[in-house]
């Protein structure tokens, strides 16, 4: 095989040009691989037939991550069937939304009972079923909020618990005039400590410690004292009842694990469904509309996944035996951005972004020579096809399905709304390709940055603001020039969720990629920069997760009126499903990480037990 690749680099240019063109016409007629580099590329000596040419250059020794291939077939896909969007579903779903708003209305009528009223809100969305009661939702917390009675006030005091639980829901949405250190004060002494007695009351610690993620900066100080009381008897508590699988025990371990305020929302339903089912205050209405509705909406979203499957292969990006073939994983972080049916336009179409950025990384970091990576991000900024004209067949293609699909998105939302997004859209997608090149580029010269200068580039190559750019044209509406404006120049509710992206991600991926051969990551940069270990290098990056999701918290509590609120959950839900995709190795391209939750949220129904 080596003999023969070196008879095709011999030949006269007319016949390497006949060759170019026919492997044009048929991709897959390249050459196999052979050898193994020391890093874990497999080298594939590939011709180098650039279009506009007269000559060949010579053989390239081609990296290849050795990707597993996807183990959702495309016909298994397609077969996915789901019953629960039936009428008859339709129905008994109408009928228990219509008991779970009497119940809201009645909690209406009890003024002292805030503490149900809040238990209510709790489970419903933990359950996911709080968006279609949005409207009772708010008129229940804006009475308790404007209740500021001095028993009332008093009777809160005597419960942690009920004060923690109030904090919470109340920050969730958008009750940001809530001060943490008043409201807490009466639980700690003199020196702003957390009173030593509290210890013995777990489900308040438990409350204590989900509200805490809910600071701001600012809050520094009280978040600290409050993390650190509430995770040293949280542990303790864990320890005593090791062999105890209840409903205490099991809410505290998972919290440990993650925060609810970090976690993905739709997965965290799925999981909380089967553990509320074993409760003893498990409430049948609830329980039965909350198991029908999952059901229900992972029928569309099964509709939604098989559309986006369909257009995924007609591109042939999943051919390229260099690239991630992640259709399912895409459509499962655009389902972690956003999981309400009514969604389901923005969840195709952030699929197919998601899916693009998937083979364009690995266009950069494992296959693309340094040449061929300036020519295709120099073709990206001018977002024009003729430039497509020196790429090798490989990026021809991919900047073909990357041009026709953003302008065919923008297309819609000219058509719909009147915005004119595509100078935006290349814009973020231009940005991007330059952070891949020079982190290519820093990889071959062996150069390592410092964290503050990896960061700078990192967030952006993340693909964050790609992401929240295009979602701003989607989820909006309507999408305004205002809005696309003040986003084209990243301000912070870009960056911050970008910044926990590319940490979550790093802490997850760095070892392997390093391994491959890729630049250093974050905690590598760190390590190199302080001499620190990297024990102490990942507890720094975990820090810095941790005061990011602070400013996060902060930044989007400040609303900004050219922003919709549609828009802001959707940048908080980036951060969540990187969270979720990194928590427990790469769930992206490491499909045995991901292959669970994937069944649970998109292939197996939730079976309905009779009580």
């Amino acid at each position: 095989m080596a003999a023969h690749h070196q008879l095709l680099a011999s030949v006269p240019a007319t016949a390497c040009m006949t060759n170019a063109f026919t492997r044009l016409l048929h991709p897959k007629c390249s050459t196999s691989s052979v050898g193994s580099l020391s890093n874990g590329f497999s080298a594939s000596p590939v011709l180098k037939c650039m279009a506009s040419a007269n000559v060949c250059d010579e053989a390239i020794s081609r990296r290849s991550a050795n990707y597993q291939p996807s183990i959702w077939g495309y016909d298994y896909v397609q077969s996915l069937m789901n019953d629960y969007a039936g009428e008859s579903y339709g129905e008994r779903i109408k009928k228990l939304k219509g008991d779970v708003r009497l119940m809201l209305d009645k909690e209406m009528d009890y003024v002292n009972d805030e503490l149900h009223q809040l238990e209510l809100v709790d489970t419903l969305q933990r359950l996911g079923v709080s968006y279609h009661f949005e409207e009772e939702i708010k008129r229940l917390l804006n009475r308790i909020c404007s209740n500021n009675s001095s028993y009332h006030a008093k009777e809160k005091q005597q419960s942690l618990y009920a004060v923690a639980l109030e904090f919470r829901i109340l920050r969730q949405h958008g009750y940001d005039d809530i001060p943490a250190e008043e409201t807490l004060s009466c639980f700690m002494d003199e020196k702003g400590n957390f009173k030593p007695c509290l210890g013995d009351d777990c489900k308040g610690i438990l409350a204590l410690y989900e509200a805490a993620y809910l600071l701001v900066e600012g809050e520094e100080s009280i978040f600290n004292e409050a993390i650190n009381f509430t995770t040293t008897h949280l542990k303790e508590y864990v320890l005593k009842h090791n062999n105890d699988d209840g409903y205490l025990y099991t809410l505290v371990n998972h919290a440990l694990e993650l925060p609810l305020h970090w976690r993905m929302l739709r997965l965290e339903s799925r999981w909380f469904i089967d553990v509320y089912e074993r409760g003893q205050d498990m409430n049948p209405v609830l329980l039965e509309l909350a198991k029908l509705d999952f059901n229900a909406v992972q029928a569309g979203h099964q509709e939604e996944l098989k559309n986006v499957s369909r257009w995924w292969r007609k591109t042939g990006l999943g051919e390229l035996d260099f690239a991630r073939d992640r259709i399912m994983e895409n459509f499962f972080w655009s389902l972690g951005e956003t999981c309400d049916p009514q969604f389901g336009y923005c969840r195709r179409m952030s699929t197919k972004v998601n899916a693009l950025i998937t083979t364009i990384d690995d266009v950069y970091d494992v296959y693309g020579t340094l040449d061929e990576l300036e020519l295709f991000t120099d073709a990206v900024e001018r977002w024009d096809v003729s430039a497509m004209d020196p790429l090798p067949y490989y990026m021809k293609l991919c900047f073909h399905v990357l041009h026709n699909s953003i302008n065919e998105m923008a297309f819609e939302a000219l058509k719909e709304q009147g915005v004119h997004v595509i100078p935006y859209l290349k814009k973020a997608w231009a940005d991007m390709c330059k952070s891949f090149l020079l982190e290519a580029k820093w990889y071959r010269s062996g150069y390592i940055p410092t964290l503050e200068e990896y960061m700078d580039n990192a967030w952006v190559s993340v693909s964050g603001p790609v992401i929240l750019l295009h979602a701003c044209t989607l989820i909006s509406n309507p999408t305004t020039k205002e809005a696309l404006d003040f986003l084209q120049e990243y301000p912070n509710i870009i960056r911050w969720p970008s910044m926990i992206f590319r940490l979550a991600n790093d802490l997850a991926t760095s070892s392997d990629e390093v391994k491959r051969g890729d630049v250093p990551k974050a905690i590598q940069c760190y390590m190199h920069e302080t001499g620190v270990s990297e024990s102490n290098a990942r507890e720094h990056i975990r820090d810095l997760i941790t005061t990011t999701w602070m400013k996060m918290n902060k930044d989007i509590g400040d609303e900004n009126p050219v922003l919709s609120k549609n828009f802001t959950r959707f940048a908080m839900n980036l951060a969540r499903v990187a969270q979720c995709t990194y928590q427990d190795g790469d769930g992206h391209t490491v499909q045995d990480n991901s292959k669970d939750r994937v069944l649970s949220l998109l292939i197996d129904p939730i079976p309905l037990n009779q009580h």
